[in-house]
């Protein structure tokens, strides 16, 4: 059997291709045939010598191969032996994490060939209810206002977008998101300064660190929202870093954390000027000050760059 996943819309082909793993493991308790291999790291000569190898396991087995349509060598296997896979009783997943020309000879058999499903960027309503459902994930519920402008302010980008509502569920701890959260913690286009001040604490650059978050707040950047924003990127750093102790593959800990690709690769690159006991330090310091912030104890400029200066 075929199943074909593909298209711009990565955030969402990501969750159904985690849906479809786990879906087979419920049911195929051992894991023991399960593989996952990308295009450009395996010939399809070993691909489908273990595919159709024997198995002495009374379970399906499911491959899933990652973006290989930039190799034309498996490609060219593929269109040899299609009809082997389609009428094979175990699973074969193809996942791709770009657009396809749909003049494509593969991806026209494909199509006819395998169940499939295409992810392109979301509009108007589906988008409205799509946010809708990721915002009952974290038990809040997002005013209509509030859902327009987050939509003008991050478009149609869901991996932004449901970052932006876990955000906001954050700062919000249940309850409505409502117009003027999103005004205040949401910025039409994120800031990849804060990326610089982050690298400059990593290097115990702190003057720097100090004078780029000045810059900010001299553009007139709220402090409040800087503040998240140092807050979400450390809480990735400490989850990158505990899955850096782990021990786990650089694509293991992409898929663990959930988190953007572009957004997990800073961080990794960060956590290399850290040790775990570090993050740990800073983190519970960030949530002290946040405790501080709201409580009215202190105001998120001076808890920036308390943070900054105790890091």
């Amino acid at each position: 059997m075929i199943l074909f996943l593909w298209g711009a819309d990565t955030f969402r082909s990501r969750e159904k291709l985690k849906e479809i793993i786990a879906g087979y493991k419920k049911v195929h308790k051992s894991g023991l045939n399960f593989r996952i291999f990308e295009g450009k790291n395996i010939s399809f000569e070993d691909l489908a010598n273990e595919f159709f190898q024997f198995s002495m396991l009374q379970e399906k087995k499911l491959f899933v191969l990652r973006n290989f349509f930039s190799n034309p060598k498996i490609k060219e296997g593929f269109l040899k032996n299609i009809e082997r896979f389609k009428n094979s009783p175990d699973i074969i997943l193809l996942y791709e994490e770009k657009e396809i020309s749909k003049k494509d000879k593969l991806f026209t058999l494909l199509k006819k060939s395998g169940k499939f499903q295409e992810f392109q960027f979301l509009k108007g309503e589906r988008l409205r209810k799509w946010l809708k459902r990721a915002a009952e994930k974290y038990r809040v519920e997002i005013e209509p206002r509030a859902l327009e402008r987050l939509i003008e302010f991050a478009g149609e980008d869901s991996w932004r977008l449901f970052n932006e509502i876990q955000k906001l569920a954050s700062y919000q701890e249940g309850g409505l998101i409502k117009l003027e959260h999103v005004e205040l913690l949401v910025r039409p286009k994120v800031e990849a300064n804060i990326f610089k001040t982050i690298d400059a604490i990593s290097q115990k650059e702190k003057k720097k660190a100090i004078e780029l978050l000045e810059d900010h707040l001299e553009k007139g950047d709220n402090p409040l929202y800087l503040f998240s924003m140092v807050n979400y990127q450390f809480r990735n750093l400490l989850l990158v870093k505990s899955l850096v102790e782990k021990k786990y593959s650089y694509y293991q800990m992409l898929q663990k954390s959930k988190l953007p690709p572009f957004v997990f690769k800073k961080a990794y690159q960060q956590v290399q000027g850290f040790s775990y006991g570090q993050l740990k330090k800073i983190y519970r310091k960030i949530f002290e000050a946040d405790v501080n912030i709201k409580t009215g104890k202190i105001e998120a400029k001076t808890a920036l760059h308390l943070v900054v200066v105790e890091a």
